[in-house]
């Protein structure tokens, strides 16, 4: 087997692959002198809520920030709790924390998303929401969990940062509540260069509040109306994202065709367990912004693949947010402690060619002792 370097996450490629673009873009804004809370901004907001369905949309400087702008403009704070997947980044539970609510990390089940399960078993008094982490390019089951929301008077505020046109019976992610965080981190399906992020709300009300605290408190009229902080999207950044949002279709079809090969691939190796293919559940249309699986013998099988020079990546560092016990948490979450033993995420991106692939699958089949 010849030996490649496939790395994790190409970053250069994402420049490299535009540059052309980028940089007709760049000089367009630069010359405009059009920086801050610019017509490109507001362009993007708009397209971005038309593309996700929804009524609204605002950037901001980071999915961390759009999330936690939402968790304060539902109205919640001191005194509450807010329920999440311990399998999510510690920038969901933050969100939740500095609104002053208490972080409840619950177990993921089998498709790696919140169990609806661990979510109703975690309701108390002082609940007041549920944040799904819709994970990895995929939307949890959003009909148990409005179900769920609708019996216990709770709202649902979605962590959609990896999820960006990934839907649930038709219905993008990030419109199922009533407000989302949605991420361009560079390595993400759409990525600016930089941090960047958004917040989706079909809600007047959120919308203004979320305005204001983005933008130093001022309202949609210019009148300071409230304490607010600076978390604006850049323009520039602003103006790249919806130069990348028009051909976005064909990138979610080239992902969702990595994972079909993936799929062919890999689905007859016993010690691997797949995440679902492209339109193997009717329900579900997933985007894969990561490829994560489960493996036997992980940590073996991440050594083995950094040798022949393939990158792979353990989530969050491998730390579930309940691990994370310098932060207090005390919960007892058997499902995903066994779940962060085995998962490991494979190169997904645009920079991975099919011969990429076809060096990635060969060399985990020979890991396990399989024919190529």
């Amino acid at each position: 087997m010849i030996s490649k370097n496939v790395p994790f996450f190409n970053y250069g490629f994402l420049f490299g692959s535009s540059e052309a673009g980028f940089l007709e873009v760049v000089t367009d804004v630069g010359r405009r002198g059009a920086f801050i809370l610019q017509k490109d901004l507001t362009d993007f907001e708009q397209h971005l809520a038309e593309f996700v369905g929804a009524r609204r949309a605002l950037g901001v400087g980071n999915a961390t920030d759009g999330l936690h702008f939402a968790v304060r403009a539902a109205g919640i704070g001191p005194g509450d709790e807010v329920i999440l997947s311990s399998h999510t980044m510690i920038a969901t539970a933050a969100a939740v924390h500095f609104a002053g609510a208490a972080v409840i990390p619950v177990d993921c089940g089998t498709d790696h998303l919140i169990d609806p399960n661990a979510v109703e078993a975690a309701i108390t008094p002082r609940t007041r929401a549920i944040v799904p982490t819709q994970l990895n390019g995929r939307t949890c089951d959003m009909d148990a969990l409005g179900a769920i929301a609708r019996k216990h008077g709770l709202v649902i505020i979605e962590d959609a940062a990896q999820a960006l046109g990934s839907r649930f019976k038709g219905q993008c992610a990030g419109t199922f509540g009533i407000a989302a965080a949605i991420s361009f981190y560079p390595a993400k399906v759409l990525g600016c260069l930089g941090d960047g992020g958004a917040a989706i709300t079909n809600d007047d009300a959120i919308y203004e509040r979320i305005y204001q605290l983005r933008d130093h408190g001022r309202s949609t009229n210019g009148a300071i109306a409230s304490w607010g902080l600076n978390s604006r999207l850049d323009n520039l950044q602003a103006a790249l994202l919806d130069f990348q949002l028009k051909k976005f279709a064909k990138v979610v079809d080239r992902r969702r065709a990595l994972a079909r090969h993936y799929t062919e691939r890999l689905k007859d190796v016993a010690e691997i367990v797949l995440p679902p293919a492209p339109d193997s559940d009717p329900d579900h249309f997933d985007i894969y912004q990561n490829y994560e699986i489960e493996v036997e013998r992980r940590n073996e099988l991440k050594e083995y693949l950094l040798k022949n020079g393939i990158g792979t990546l353990i989530q969050w560092g491998g730390q579930a947010v309940h691990q994370l016990k310098a932060l207090g948490f005390t919960q007892d979450l058997p499902k995903t402690d066994l779940l962060f033993q085995r998962m490991l995420m494979l190169p997904m991106n645009m920079a991975l060619s099919d011969e990429d692939l076809e060096y990635v699958c060969d060399t985990i089949r020979a890991f396990y002792g399989y024919r190529r």
